[in-house]
């Protein structure tokens, strides 16, 4: 492996030369096709590191979906039922639980995902590869390709696609540096462990905390250690279902990850499974035009874009219909990587099915936080642990 990589450009086209290097030893990837760029990179390394501790902590294939260094998606293999299946538009093809993964992991949230940087726990195999030769996507990183795999990726985006090959041995210096306007910013690497020991302070009247309620508060927790603060983060079923990021407010990533979430179930709607889309309709364009079903009040120009990708337009769903299918989600699990200053987050969380709560507590109103989730019904762990990134 080499010690330093050129790379096309910094963050923008013009900002040339950029490079990627080490100090000492070797960059721990080699490029097995394409050439990648920053942002890239930071992508590549930031998904490497929330998939292999994802897989770490459960002992499950992992994979991520990148964008502009934070994630869309995170996921486990949890099996995929039909309907979930074709929410991630993957129904009729067979897949290997590292397929599952990914699938899961990019399906959640279809529309930040476009053009998305993937990340495997696990050497690339040949159904992976397959599901990701027809999504728009920029990159991928894995610790090794199954040869057929590799060849599949090659021959995206005209032979360019990017395909790096991390070393899973590695591991770096436990202090990390970072210049921001020629001043060195150092600091030790947040190597903090993600388990479920870290879940056992229960504040709330409600104590238990299922296996998959431990198994997705882990998912939400390590998927926010690697997502530019503030953020909230919400998972189901071995999944992230919504990833709320870089806001300045904690209830706004609250408000955002939760809408993602409602958004994620309500794909699921019987309303979405039967829509009939026009013959050639692209998935972006379906993408889009199930994110529109649920707007209200379309202009009359994004009414007739929605409509013109129906053989028969659907009959929209009414804010009650919604609301009636999102009441009877539960089991969501929501943690956060700083503590509540409001209950405000967990009146709106509590709108989106969500049962289990982690935070590190702190706040000069943890007591109304607790209360609040007593109100609800939920089970709220104090960890103890921020993980803001930046």
């Amino acid at each position: 492996m080499p010690q330093e990589l050129e790379l096309r450009y910094g963050a923008n086209p013009h900002q040339k030369p950029a490079r990627s290097f080490v100090s000492e030893g070797e960059l721990p990837f080699i490029v097995r096709n394409g050439r990648p760029g920053y942002i890239n990179l930071l992508d590549a390394l930031n998904s490497w590191q929330l998939v292999r501790e994802l897989s770490d902590a459960l002992g499950l294939p992992a994979a991520a979906s990148f964008k502009h260094v934070s994630p869309a998606g995170a996921a486990v293999a949890v099996p995929l039922s039909p309907v979930e299946q074709a929410s991630c538009f993957a129904d009729g093809l067979t897949l290997s639980p590292l397929a599952t993964a990914y699938v899961r992991a990019r399906g959640a949230d279809r529309m930040s995902s476009f053009g998305d940087w993937a990340a495997l726990s696990e050497p690339c195999d040949l159904p992976t590869a397959e599901f990701l030769r027809r999504e728009v996507s920029d990159g991928i990183i894995a610790p090794g390709y199954e040869p057929e795999a590799l060849e599949v990726l090659k021959g995206k985006r005209g032979g360019s696609y990017c395909v790096l090959e991390i070393d899973a041995a590695y591991r770096p210096r436990p202090d990390e540096t970072r210049q921001v306007y020629g001043v060195s910013l150092q600091q030790r690497r947040n190597d903090a462990t993600i388990g479920p020991e870290l879940f056992d302070n229960v504040v709330t009247e409600r104590k238990e905390l299922s296996d998959d309620a431990k198994r997705d508060l882990i998912v939400a927790t390590i998927a926010l250690k690697y997502t530019q603060s503030n953020s909230v983060c919400l998972a189901h079923n071995g999944q992230v279902t919504g990833n709320g990021a870089g806001q300045q407010s904690r209830v706004h990533c609250t408000r955002l990850a939760a809408e993602k979430s409602d958004l994620w179930f309500l794909r699921q709607h019987p309303s979405v499974q039967v829509m009939q889309f026009r013959r050639g309709v692209s998935r972006a364009d379906r993408n889009n035009a199930i994110d529109l079903f649920f707007i209200d009040d379309l202009t009359p120009a994004e009414q007739a874009m929605w409509e013109e990708n129906f053989d028969i337009v659907p009959t929209r769903l009414l804010a009650n219909e919604r609301r009636e299918w999102l009441d009877r989600i539960e089991g969501v699990a929501l943690s956060s990587d700083a503590f509540f200053p409001f209950r405000d987050s967990i009146d709106r969380a509590s709108r989106s099915g969500v049962s289990y709560v982690a935070q590190p507590g702190g706040s000069m109103r943890d007591e109304d936080i607790v209360a609040a989730c007593d109100e609800y019904g939920m089970a709220m762990a104090i960890t103890g642990l921020r993980l803001f990134h930046h």
